[in-house]
């Protein structure tokens, strides 16, 4: 997919599909879809093969569909397979989905009431591959989990900081300063990151741009000045822990925003369903969250 092709997708109509469950939250995805530990006992292998499994049955249905206009995929499931084809390839060429790469490796401990991205020590060449397979974008996550200014600022300045890494390797970043919606001080947390969004956002080039995965805010509209910033091309939303009904009710409160759902895309997908059963359960949460994103 060239690049005019996916910007106009990402900037139109559709929600992004968040299919990034790395080894840590592979066990709990997997738990969800009816697969326990004793599907793989300690064999790590298999589970990441178990994982693969289960994305590939969600990509392949004919109900994931141009109302998903992009996909955040693990490194793992880049370099697999889909049908015969590299991923990546298989969304943009089968399914006009826009393919994105999660690049962090995980969370540093709390300081500071934040949990910075722990160092990309393989950065570098995990984008040079996502280049070779075709990504258009990267995905990267930190976590908030209280209002401390200087915690929320150190979070922004990391984001921006392997943000532009990652424009200079000719990729979009979506930028993901989470705030945990179990925060007790969760709109201050919020505040302050609007504060620090727009003062890094200011700062960029003219000719650099990015994208923005959020917590849906306590207050309606919260980002509203970021979704209209011109070095901002979208912002999409994140479940968090929300069950998809209250993930979707927020989200329609917030003109603008679009969705990138992963467990609440997921939640009613069952590996023991039967086909018809799968895409059923599949069709009625795109619906619903694409209403949502287009609300």
């Amino acid at each position: 997919m060239d690049t005019s092709t996916a910007l106009a997708r990402i900037s139109g109509p559709g929600f992004i599909a968040a299919l990034d469950q790395s080894g840590g939250s592979s066990p709990k995805a997997l738990a969800a879809y009816g697969l326990d530990e004793s599907a793989w006992g300690d064999d790590v292998e298999k589970m990441f093969g178990l994982i693969h499994d289960m994305r590939t049955r969600i990509m392949v249905d004919q109900k994931f569909d141009e109302r998903v206009s992009g996909a955040i995929l693990f490194e793992r499931t880049m370099n697999s397979e889909v049908d015969g084809m590299p991923t990546a390839q298989y969304l943009s060429e089968k399914k006009n989905i826009v393919p994105f790469l999660k690049v962090d490796e995980g969370l540093q401990d709390e300081v500071n009431g934040v949990q910075l991205m722990k160092p990309l020590s393989g950065l570098t060449e995990r984008l040079a591959s996502a280049n070779t397979h075709g990504i258009f974008g990267t995905k990267m996550r930190s976590v908030i989990q209280s209002a401390n200014a200087g915690g929320v600022a150190e979070i922004v300045t990391q984001q921006f900081q392997v943000g532009n890494i990652i424009i200079d390797a000719g990729l979009m970043p979506i930028l993901e300063p989470e705030v945990n919606i179990k925060s007790t001080d969760k709109a201050e947390c919020e505040e302050l990151l609007l504060a620090e969004l727009t003062k890094s956002l200011d700062a960029l080039p003219e000719d650099r741009q990015v994208m923005l995965k959020l917590t849906l805010p306590e207050n309606p509209n919260h980002y509203s000045s970021l979704i209209s910033h011109p070095r901002v091309l979208r912002i999409v939303a994140l479940s968090g822990g929300y069950s998809r009904e209250d993930a979707n009710a927020k989200l329609t409160q917030n003109s603008g925003m679009t969705a990138s759902f992963s467990r609440a895309l997921v939640q009613d997908l069952r590996a023991g369903q039967s086909e018809q059963e799968f895409s059923g359960a599949l069709d009625s949460a795109i619906a619903s969250i694409y209403t949502a994103s287009t609300t």
